[in-house]
């Protein structure tokens, strides 16, 4: 044992040593001298309100850079930065500018650096962000509500209709919810790559998304497989709210986002729209339970399950999103998503097996193909 130790350790601290020697000779000194320092800079989120413009930058390069002036619309303006020190890789800091912005108006900005590089940022729409006062939240907790809470309840309310439809009527139903849940794999990867993109290049948001998406995804399947999900019913059931609530989550975070920014396009209509959106949601957690008994009580913390997590990114999105974070987390989703579809397609080849019935072909298409339609169609009423 003591001999298996010391060859592991041995390749360790000879590769700590190798990195002292580097770190104390710095061979590449002599190299770059007089090229000028390579400044990167994301502006990642900028909002409007009574005192003016605030951004939130970081920086995104080896050299630090020191922000010197802000330049907004074409003039200069005098700037408080929290914290004032330079910008480090992957430093984060405040950028407080008392700028006069004009409602509706849109307006450049440009960053310059001590050295004279420029980074530019382009507010497309100037909107009041909203205050975090009781108003505020209150309405973010409505507005969350309805797009989880309510259209998922509704849906699931189809229960005592599923329970009287054949088995034909089952498998479409089940195979309804994998288009709907294909559609969101899809939709939930393009909403994170997006973010990944608009997020510092140093975090590797790209590969964060497709990483964190595979590791939800077979730890999730190795969960699963423990608790025996694949024989169905209300685990099953668990799982796909457990999905459909991430999804919500994003979908929280989007419509937070959006309020942040002042988007007065977020109305009834919008609130409308997520309610359609959402409501084969529904429909999709009850179907594998339409056989089996359930309690009032379960369909209930279903319910919860996948609708409350709206709310939850509702905040979130109006007050402390960052682009890191939601392409973080939109590959979490798109890992539980893709794991819950290899779940309820399983469960639908072990209802066919059981039969033994090849008449479930057209069911199973047509379910599959209305759940990829619906979503699409309904997806032109939800954009933020």
């Amino acid at each position: 044992m003591g001999l298996i130790r010391t060859s592991f350790a041995l390749p360790i601290l000879l590769i700590i040593a190798v990195i002292l020697v580097l770190f104390t000779i710095d061979p590449l000194s002599n190299f770059g001298q007089g090229i000028p320092p390579e400044e990167a800079l994301v502006i990642e989120r900028v909002t409007a309100g009574d005192k003016g413009l605030t951004s939130i930058v970081r920086g995104n390069s080896r050299d630090p850079v020191t922000i010197a002036q802000v330049q907004i619309d074409g003039a200069y303006w005098k700037f408080k930065q929290i914290p004032p020190e330079p910008l480090k890789l992957l430093s984060q800091a405040k950028i407080v500018i008392p700028y006069p912005w004009v409602s509706g108006e849109s307006h450049h900005m440009r960053f310059v650096s001590s050295n004279g590089t420029t980074f530019d940022y382009a507010l497309e729409v100037a909107r009041k962000t909203p205050n975090a006062n009781i108003d505020t939240l209150f309405n973010l907790l409505i507005i969350g509500l309805f797009v989880g809470l309510v259209p998922v309840s509704i849906g699931m309310m189809t229960l005592p209709i599923l329970r009287n439809v054949g088995n034909k009527g089952i498998i479409f139903a089940m195979t309804l919810t994998i288009g709907l849940l294909t559609f969101l794999l899809v939709d939930t990867l393009s909403e994170g790559l997006q973010l990944a993109q608009e997020s510092a290049s140093s975090f590797r948001g790209e590969i964060i998304v497709w990483m964190i998406a595979a590791l939800t995804f077979f730890g999730t399947m190795a969960i699963s497989r423990k608790s025996g999900l694949a024989i169905g019913g209300a685990t099953l059931s668990t799982w796909l709210a457990l999905g459909m609530g991430l999804h919500n989550f994003g979908e929280g975070l989007s419509v937070g986002f959006a309020l942040s920014m002042g988007n007065a396009a977020l109305g009834s209509t919008l609130i409308i729209g997520f309610m359609i959106h959402n409501l084969t949601e529904g429909v999709a957690i009850v179907a594998p339970v339409a056989r089996n008994k359930i309690s009032l009580m379960s369909l209930c913390a279903l319910a919860l399950i996948a609708g409350l997590p709206a709310v939850a990114g509702t905040f979130t999105g109006a007050f402390i999103l960052l682009p890191h974070w939601g392409a973080l987390f939109f590959g979490i989703a798109a890992g539980a998503i893709a794991q819950v579809i290899v779940e309820v397609g399983r469960s639908v080849l072990i209802i066919q097996n059981k039969r033994e019935d090849n008449t479930y072909a057209g069911p199973a298409f047509a379910g599959f193909g209305i759940g990829v339609v619906v979503m699409y169609l309904t997806g032109f009423l939800v954009q933020v």
